[in-house]
């Protein structure tokens, strides 16, 4: 009987066993309160935004990449996947054809709803801030089963740390513009460049109420003074011939940091590469003030 008891116990285990699921069931609310479940990690993915693509590399799952816009080129081995286009002209029906098990994009992104009325998962993360950047990297750590999603963001903040422990002191209070396109468009304070400015010890001549990404006329730059600019060399063509410029502290003493386009590609993105970024602007920096002391 003792045996018969044991060997009734040892089957309805095994078929409890057998009833409970290979992986918790994981719920995602996306930045458009969109929510998806999930029992195993995506193993077709596309992106369509360069950050989450270097996201998504970063927590060790690039080759579960299918496809990406046009602008991602980070890693190197993201460069051979189908190009998908950018904003406002997305081959949907390449990306129909890629089976992905989950499309990741900006909640601006103008084809969310074609996608899932196409039955495609999709998913909207975006980051603006550093706040944003480390709960990208937490939900998507979620979506991917990575353990420790957070081991990146401690590597961006160990690199922040250090690019602004190399500043110079003098440096340290300049008055700084930061243009992202010659329209003009700013880098905010509470944008994510903005606050590695800010972990620089750098100050904006843009106001937090001003938001992340503000459009601001030429005239008020020559208002603010600033003291230093830092600019894409894409936009940087006559940046010293500008109506008015001449009287800039940054334009008569020449305190100009002009990023080529390689190193305009990683500042411009909230994502991994964030600690390499505050490294850039600091390296300018240290040359800047090294040169004219």
């Amino acid at each position: 009987m003792t045996l018969r008891l044991k060997f009734l116990a040892a089957a309805f285990l095994a078929l409890l066993l057998a009833c409970v699921p290979a992986h918790a069931l994981i719920e995602l609310k996306d930045d458009l309160g969109h929510t998806t479940r999930w029992t195993q990690a995506p193993k077709r993915i596309v992106t369509l935004l360069p950050s989450l693509t270097e996201t998504v590399c970063a927590l060790g799952a690039c080759d579960a990449l299918v496809g990406v816009d046009r602008y991602s080129n980070f890693p190197e081995q993201v460069k051979k996947l189908p190009k998908l286009g950018g904003l406002d002209d997305t081959q949907v029906e390449t990306i129909v054809a890629l089976r992905p098990d989950v499309v990741l994009l900006a909640p601006s992104s103008r084809v969310t709803d074609r996608l899932r009325n196409l039955g495609l998962t999709v998913v909207t993360l975006e980051s603006r801030s550093y706040a944003d950047v480390q709960r990208v990297l937490e939900r998507l750590g979620q979506l991917l089963q990575i353990s420790d999603a957070q081991a990146v963001w401690r590597r961006i903040e160990a690199q922040v740390d250090s690019a602004a422990k190399s500043m110079p002191a003098q440096a340290r209070g300049t008055l700084v513009y930061y243009e992202i396109d010659r329209s003009p468009y700013a880098a905010g304070p509470v944008s994510f460049m903005g606050e590695t400015m800010i972990r620089l010890g750098l100050k904006n001549i843009i106001t937090p109420e001003m938001g992340p990404f503000p459009k601001i006329s030429p005239e008020y730059v020559v208002r603010a003074n600033p003291q230093l600019i830092m600019i894409g060399k894409r936009n940087a063509d006559g940046l010293f011939e500008r109506p008015g410029w001449s009287r800039i502290p940054a334009i008569r003493e020449k305190r100009v940091c002009i990023f080529d386009s390689q190193q305009s590609d990683v500042l411009a993105r909230p994502g991994p590469r964030m600690g390499e970024a505050a490294q850039i602007m600091a390296q300018c920096l240290r040359e800047q003030f090294a040169a004219k002391p």
